[in-house]
């Protein structure tokens, strides 16, 4: 499949999942970066035109089909009220990622980052499930090259490693096992100013800055990520 076939099927179904798609999606950066930003765009359109149905429209129907006169109503006020309706929806689809695990504070960028990270992880979990790569440190530190460090030794089994589009940036995504269970991290090049954890009903993470980068640890509900976020940032060394 062509880059051109490609971007037109993308853009007329971000979720096909055939496996020309899957196949040409993982062909490269620049693809999967398309496919997930169309993916977010998707999601957020789906959650703004979720407008609630008025309880009394089958009557206002029934009434204008009978011929019976209704009071018209006042059209400012509609438009105010779908307006609202939106801005609610667009609140409600950037507000669900703010669900802090403590008492720390989001930033909006973090907010971003934590958005960014749970809607990859479940966009991708079909693509890479059941996926063990037995990832050798070499290998992990041959993607790490363009974002700087290298890690000394391996936290734990690494399952499956690449670059993926991550927002508007290029990050590193790789899927680990630890103790209590498989955990996906991730690199962005981009710093967070500080460190903070974040969930929803499935999963819960911490997002923690790393010299010029964040470093995103995400798990499942009742797994404790904040120590295997300071393990890797520990068998981080830039200098190497």
């Amino acid at each position: 499949m062509d880059d051109l076939e490609f971007r037109r099927r993308l853009l007329a179904d971000p979720n096909d999942n055939s496996q020309e798609m899957i196949a040409a999606r993982n062909a490269s950066v620049t693809n999967r970066k398309l496919s997930d930003e169309l993916l977010q765009l998707d999601s957020k359109l789906e959650q703004a035109l979720k407008v609630d149905v008025p309880d009394d429209l089958a009557d206002r129907i029934l009434f204008h089909q009978s011929g019976q006169t209704a009071k018209k109503p006042n059209k400012t006020r509609v438009h105010l009220a779908l307006a609202a309706s939106v801005a609610f929806a667009f609140g409600v689809f950037t507000g669900q990622f703010n669900n802090i695990v403590g008492t720390t504070q989001h930033t909006d960028y973090q907010a971003e980052l934590a958005q960014t990270a749970l809607e990859h992880i479940y966009h991708e979990a079909p693509f890479i499930e059941g996926i063990n790569e037995s990832v050798s440190l070499r290998q992990v530190n041959a993607k790490l090259t363009p974002f700087g460090p290298k890690l000394t030794g391996l936290p734990g089994h690494v399952y499956y490693i690449n670059h993926c589009g991550f927002g508007n940036k290029n990050a590193l995504h790789m899927v680990m096992g630890t103790d209590q269970g498989k955990v996906t991290v991730f690199i962005v090049p981009e710093n967070s100013p500080q460190m903070t954890p974040f969930g929803d009903d499935s999963m819960q993470g911490v997002v923690m800055p790393i010299k010029d980068a964040s470093l995103i640890v995400v798990g499942e509900n009742g797994q404790d990520v904040t120590p295997i976020a300071k393990s890797l940032e520990a068998d981080l060394n830039w200098e190497i």
